[in-house]
């Protein structure tokens, strides 16, 4: 065996348990949300004997996974968009609008990426209960917002800053304004890079938990995530129906991940190269 065939199946063999250990869970947890409670019961690892879609039809009718799905949607399109216009008007200032305080200013955005939520949990909820946005969509939009604004910023404004100067100053030279060359030139030669900051956004909105069961006590204006850990002491002895409310709340990120990977992948090394 050759030395690059020798080196291919060592860097083979670790990324392919690392990929099973990523596919398993989704496996089981599948296998278990089309089993009876019975089958389970009897044997939790055993494939399913009759793939029972009961539990996800009761998961999304009965058990309210639906207006969850509908919440979460409305409120991860909101943010999502809101963090794109300022997050990508604040890059563009940050990157081509030199003024003082610029400097200063990012370095501020970068000290706002390590602060967790658990530091400002207890102002924010404070906050927001005096503003009177406690258990309100656009109380948890703001809030989110507020926590993923730095990390929008700080992509945006690296993907900017590898947009030559010329193309700043040829868009002056024609007579635009900062709000012109902003719109009708860096909007379109950043699309893509908003595209997959957009889909980072909001992979981190679906998958938060931990804001949105701070912000929102009303089971009414719960959110899916907050909806799947909720099942779990509802249905902690059918833990199919667990399962399949699981289940639900993981397909549209599992999509997500399959069409969009790229686009994630761009996200996350935006601005690192120039060119």
């Amino acid at each position: 065996m050759s030395g690059t065939r020798r080196a291919g199946w060592v860097a083979a063999i670790p990324m392919g348990l690392l990929a099973l250990a990523t596919v398993y869970p989704l496996v089981f947890t599948t296998n278990v949300a089309l089993k009876t409670r019975r089958e389970y019961v009897l044997d939790r690892f055993s494939p399913a004997g009759s793939w029972n879609w009961d539990n996800l039809v009761r998961a999304w009718t009965g058990v309210g996974m639906s207006r969850y799905f509908l919440n979460s949607v409305v409120v991860v399109t909101c943010s999502v968009a809101l963090l794109l216009l300022i997050g990508s008007m604040a890059g563009f200032a940050l990157a081509r609008l030199k003024f003082r305080g610029s400097s200063v200013l990012f370095l501020g955005v970068l000290a706002a990426l390590f602060v967790p939520f658990q530091v400002v949990m207890v102002p924010l909820a404070r906050i927001m209960t005096g503003a009177g946005l406690v258990d309100t969509w656009p109380g948890l939009v703001l809030a989110y917002v507020a926590q993923f604004l730095p990390f929008t910023i700080f992509l945006l404004t690296s993907f900017y800053s590898t947009v030559p100067a010329d193309v700043v100053d040829a868009a002056r030279i024609d007579g635009n304004t900062v709000y012109g060359v902003y719109w009708r030139i860096m909007l379109p030669i950043g699309a893509p890079a908003l595209l997959s900051v957009g889909v980072l956004d909001a992979l981190f909105c679906w998958n938060d938990v931990l804001i949105s069961l701070s912000l929102m006590p009303s089971a009414e204006h719960r959110t899916l995530m907050v909806g799947v850990t909720s099942l779990r002491g509802q249905y902690s002895d059918d833990i199919p129906a667990f399962a399949a409310g699981v289940l639900i709340a993981a397909v549209p990120v599992l999509v997500v991940y399959l069409f969009l990977q790229r686009q994630i992948a761009d996200g996350v090394t935006a601005g690192s190269t120039k060119g």
